[in-house]
């Protein structure tokens, strides 16, 4: 009995071998022939959430291309695309208050096919506020702050860290929503917007990561970001950026990994800042967009992953 089961097993495996044998033959021909012109190769897939995007939003498109990388390109810039299991991408094409509502046209190339999928990038309106800066904050941007803060932003890792929708970094009341214009000292400030939400909360009150991470920006009003104040810089990879301003402690170091949930700092009213408060940015391929979609998903609980 014994050896008619050792018998079946080896003829079991040795079927399941040439399965294998001949599905890999099988791959191998097909991918001759298509490279012959002797059969189709498999077109290009280009889908995109929200399907109906407003300013601030972060367009996720996924690109399905087993032949090669795809590139990615809206209004004539280029954004990386990343791979997220065999012949699918993702590219994350950000918005802002500063851009202008109507047609978007995104082209995907997989160097033999170019496909475009056209947005309508819907119109918002946003609030206005006025503030009153006194001391070295009214004084702009110290030269190495702008240098440093400058490179964080212009990140891009080909890492993802993040997974699931981001939390939110702080239990402080919302003082300031994202993309809020100013007046500064009585002054419109134009081209800007707030980039960020301002969580108010008293001074030593926790701060958390939203997302998994690396920490790739420590800066201290000391060293002149007399503008951020005490903040921190996380990587969350791909393109995806928080920041974090006028803290009153700093728990974490460059170059440190941190979990979602992980405290980096409390809430401190360092730099430019007229009180206790957090200003949390997310910045994507540089453009500050709104955090809301990253908590929330699409509004159909699909997260930006």
């Amino acid at each position: 009995m014994e050896l008619w089961v050792e018998l079946w097993r080896g003829e079991l495996m040795t079927k399941r071998t040439a399965a294998r044998n001949r599905r890999s033959w099988l791959g191998l021909i097909t991918a001759l022939l298509i490279m012959l012109g002797a059969l189709p190769a498999q077109a290009m897939q280009v889908s995109a959430l929200p399907q109906s995007p407003v300013l601030g939003d972060t367009i996720r498109v996924e690109i399905v291309a087993p032949q090669a990388p795809p590139q990615v390109r809206l209004n004539g810039q280029t954004f990386p695309a990343f791979e997220m299991v065999s012949g699918r991408w993702r590219a994350l094409l950000p918005t802002s208050p500063l851009d202008r509502p109507g047609s978007l046209l995104i082209q995907a190339s997989d160097g033999a096919e170019v496909q475009n999928l056209t947005l309508n990038l819907g119109s918002r309106s946003f609030p206005t506020q006025r503030i009153w800066l006194t001391g070295s904050g009214g004084a702009g941007l110290h030269p190495i702050e702008r240098e440093r803060v400058a490179q964080f932003r212009a990140t891009v890792t080909p890492e993802r860290f993040w997974n699931g929708l981001f939390r939110r970094p702080s239990a402080g009341r919302i003082s300031a929503v994202y993309g809020v214009r100013r007046y500064y000292n009585g002054v419109f400030a134009q081209d800007y917007y707030h980039r960020g939400v301002d969580y108010a909360a008293a001074t030593g009150t926790p701060i958390v990561a939203p997302a998994a991470g690396r920490v790739l920006l420590v800066g201290r009003e000391a060293q002149g970001f007399r503008v951020h104040g005490n903040c921190v810089g996380i990587d969350h990879g791909q393109g995806v950026l928080s920041i974090f301003l006028h803290l009153s402690r700093i728990h974490v170091q460059a170059g440190q990994l941190v979990q979602s949930g992980q405290t980096i700092g409390a809430i401190g009213t360092t730099g430019a800042s007229t009180g206790p408060h957090l200003h949390w940015g997310l910045y994507v391929n540089g453009v500050s967009v709104d955090p809301g979609p990253w908590r929330y998903g699409y509004g159909t609980g699909h997260s930006i992953n």
